[in-house]
């Protein structure tokens, strides 16, 4: 599965309702993967380790701005998702050209794997902190163990000395990294749209056009059902897939400021009527029978697979599925992702409003050995060669703006792409899922479940979560986040 929004520079990712520059999302063109929030926090995090476990600066040069030092050992762990683990390992190629040897280890249990090595100071060098099991960064930051990714920025990019790192990203990257302030504790690796996923073919097959509106959304899955097939289907046991569609949804009918409100924790933020009017559309898929049977015990992969075999029309998601999904996915399918279905006529912003964001985020902890070699790595995957290189391995696209101009799309990306220029300025990045990851993962999403599974009705669910929001703004233990 994939990690978690291309933001606008100009308000630190927060302020306007979208990206805010045309030309970027024409160069950027979209997606990868997200790095989906976690469960766990740190919260017995503790400093460890000290300068003294640090290897010697190396000798900074034109070709080692970092200062490397060039025999020292280096160690990563990547997380082994949607993307795979190849474009890091080949960039680890190329890092070990020129610096010291790699420990390299994929797993998909980064926080069961690594909260006890940054317990006990003794962390790898960088840290792919990705998946369902990622650690949660807002705890890890208010712990102080992440080392600031300004140098890594400030470096000159490894195509072209004359620009620095910071400028050949795309807009809203760095923001993504930033908690409260200046300095910058994550590389989001991957650009990522969400959206509704669908096969093209299936809807052609069957004379059907994608429904722009949620009256036309349940036409279409009552004739989907009448030919056996359901509407839709969704990872039900990781029900935080539903906010997908659902966040972006809920700022159309009401607005991006609704959106804003309930990532500001504020007092009634889910009680407005845009959420209470998205809540009823969703349960009402459930209550028609329109949501395929079983889905609420299945698991992103099961969910992805019953779809691609057809047993289902749609399937939120975020362009990670692509590639998550290939191995069964036929060759004519023609998967395809669309904004979320308008309400009606009435909605505060337009159809083509999407969820976008930088995702994959990458860390490098403030106790590693090596952390130049760290931010080093990362300046290698930052190059043209490996942005390209990572779009070609599991087609999606980088934070590097323009390295994959001229290439050929696969059908999803190139409708992602397509979809976040037509969007425009009316991208949206909710920041709940990073900034508050347990009341995102366990307390939406687990209302959401019960709501989907016909074991709650919605003014329940957002009872429910409400009363969690509002715990969660009266813990002060965890740290709050507004926009701007």
């Amino acid at each position: 599965m994939g990690s978690t929004a291309a933001e606008n520079p100009e308000n630190n990712g927060a302020g306007t309702p979208g990206v805010g520059r045309r030309d970027l999302i024409k160069r950027s063109a979209a997606l990868g993967l997200i790095s989906v929030p976690t469960m766990s926090f740190l919260s017995a995090c503790a400093s460890g380790g000290g300068d003294g476990d640090k290897v010697d600066k190396g000798e900074k040069t034109e070709q080692n701005p970092l200062g490397v030092n060039e025999k020292a050992a280096m160690e990563a762990v990547i997380f082994d998702g949607g993307f795979g683990t190849q474009y890091v390992e080949d960039a680890i190629k190329d890092y070990e050209r020129s610096f010291g040897k790699v420990k390299f280890t994929a797993t998909q249990d980064i926080q069961p794997l690594l909260q006890p090595r940054l317990v006990g100071g003794n962390p790898p060098d960088v840290i792919d902190n990705s998946g369902a099991k990622a650690m949660d960064a807002a705890t890890l930051i208010s712990k102080d163990q992440l080392a600031d990714l300004t140098p890594l920025l400030d470096a000159p990019s490894f195509d072209d000395p004359g620009k620095k790192v910071r400028d050949i990203l795309v807009p809203g990257t760095i923001e993504m990294g930033q908690y409260g302030d200046d300095k910058c504790y994550r590389l989001n690796y991957a650009f990522t749209t969400f959206g509704v996923w669908y096969s093209k073919k299936l809807l052609d097959d069957n004379g059907w056009e994608y429904p722009k509106t949620w009256d036309e959304m349940l036409a279409l899955c009552a004739k989907a059902k009448k030919k056996g097939i359901a509407g839709w289907t969704y990872a039900g046991k990781h029900p935080y897939y539903i906010p997908f569609t659902l966040y972006p949804f809920i700022a159309k009918i009401g607005g991006w400021d609704v959106m804003k409100s309930i990532d500001n924790l504020e007092p009634n933020a889910w009680k407005h009527d845009a959420v209470k009017k998205a809540f009823d559309a969703y349960y009402e898929l459930a209550a028609k029978g329109y949501v395929l049977k079983g889905t609420p015990g299945l698991d992103h992969i099961q969910s992805q697979t019953q779809w691609t075999k057809g047993k289902a029309v749609f399937i939120p998601n975020g362009s990670w599925v692509e590639n998550e999904a290939a191995p069964t996915t036929p060759k004519d399918f023609e998967m395809t992702m669309a904004p979320p279905s308008s309400l009606d006529a009435s909605d505060k912003m337009p159809f083509e409003t999407i969820w976008a964001q930088a995702g994959e985020p990458f860390i490098v902890p403030q106790q590693a050995k090596n952390v130049d070699g760290g931010m080093e790595l990362l300046r290698i995957m930052l190059s043209k060669k490996h942005a390209q290189n990572f779009a070609k391995l599991v087609k999606s696209l980088t934070c590097v703006q323009g390295a994959t101009e001229g290439m050929s799309l696969p059908p999803g990306l190139a409708s992602s792409s397509a979809a976040l220029d037509a969007a425009g300025d009316n991208v949206v990045n909710p920041r709940l899922p990073d900034w508050y990851q347990t009341l995102h993962k366990e307390d939406v999403g687990g209302a959401l479940a019960e709501m989907m599974a016909g074991r709650m009705k919605p003014d329940e669910a957002i009872t429910k979560i409400q009363a969690a929001a509002d715990k969660t703004a009266k813990d002060d233990s965890i740290k709050k986040y507004k926009h701007a």
